[in-house]
């Protein structure tokens, strides 16, 4: 069985800096990917080079069959798949359904068929009485529902989401677990990022880690949790060298009390929530 996405030895330099060292990547048809690493990883990067929204450095990629580097093959794949971008890239002074009017014409579907599901997503994601709003009056949980909304539009064999449940209220997220693993059942396949470790250990069938631009564990869902949880071995992959828990001096509860003295009055704040006033010159010091 062929990939739906294969990367070889990929690789994207920003001023002589690594975002992204030599990436190999395997997600097989069917699976529910879920892509982690920490802040400033690479995570967005890669989508952006896997989507055709970046060139790589070196390397090459294959999306669908498809080679991403070769502009007609490209195109081909960019009609099969659907995505939700790092920064949405929504038009803010289009209603919720001229967008996806917009998108659906985009990929050549007729008129009538974008109504119908548009009204579906939209009634789905509780979008149905926002129609007529612009979409730059949305909040953040509302742009992330509209993109996602017109991600699926298409009925795409491959969805890439960067962080589709951030801002995202929980009613509306359990929502989108239900149709993304729909999604998924009908053999399609999903490529996540997600910092949300939970969601990921109960949607994804298979994992990769990435830290400082490099892939660091790629494996199923089920070997990794044979030895514990997603969280205790994302942390053994990708925490930090020695694995101790920061600290600050500064906010040991235990320190008893700071004071603090003016003339007349006197003040002292004893433990981390406790005030105490003491009354000077016949009146109370208060805060």
């Amino acid at each position: 069985m062929n990939a739906v996405i294969s990367t070889d030895s990929l690789c994207r330099a920003f001023h002589g800096r690594l975002a992204v060292d030599t990436l190999n990547l395997t997600v097989e048809p069917g699976t529910f990917y879920g892509f982690l690493g920490p802040n400033g990883a690479g995570k967005s990067t890669t989508i952006k080079m896997l989507t055709g929204l970046l060139a790589p450095t070196s390397g090459s990629i294959r999306v669908l069959g498809c080679d991403m580097l070769d502009p007609k093959q490209s195109l081909e794949a960019k009609r099969q798949i659907g995505v939700i971008p790092e920064n949405l890239a929504l038009f803010d002074n289009l209603t919720a359904t001229d967008y996806l009017t917009f998108i659906g014409r985009i990929h050549g579907l007729e008129r009538d068929e974008i109504r119908k599901r548009s009204s579906e997503l939209l009634s789905l994601l509780s979008l149905d009485r926002e129609t007529k709003k612009l979409t730059i009056d949305y909040s953040h949980g509302m742009r992330k529902k509209l993109s996602l909304a017109a991600a699926l539009l298409s009925n795409p064999k491959l969805l890439f989401l960067d962080e589709p449940f951030e801002g995202v209220d929980a009613v509306a997220s359990l929502v989108i677990r239900d149709l993304l693993l729909q999604f998924t059942q009908r053999g399609a396949t999903v490529f996540l990022t997600s910092h949300v470790l939970e969601i990921v250990q109960r949607l994804c069938t298979h994992v990769g880690v990435i830290v400082s631009g490099k892939l660091v564990l790629q494996n199923s869902m089920q070997e990794i949790l044979e030895s514990g949880s997603l969280e205790k071995k994302f942390i053994e992959v990708a925490g930090t060298e020695n694995g101790s828990a920061a600290t600050l001096d500064w906010l040991d509860a235990t320190e008893t009390s700071a004071r603090t003295s003016q003339t007349g009055s006197q003040v002292a704040i004893v433990g981390p929530t406790t005030l105490e006033t003491e009354k000077t010159n016949g009146g109370d010091a208060t805060l």
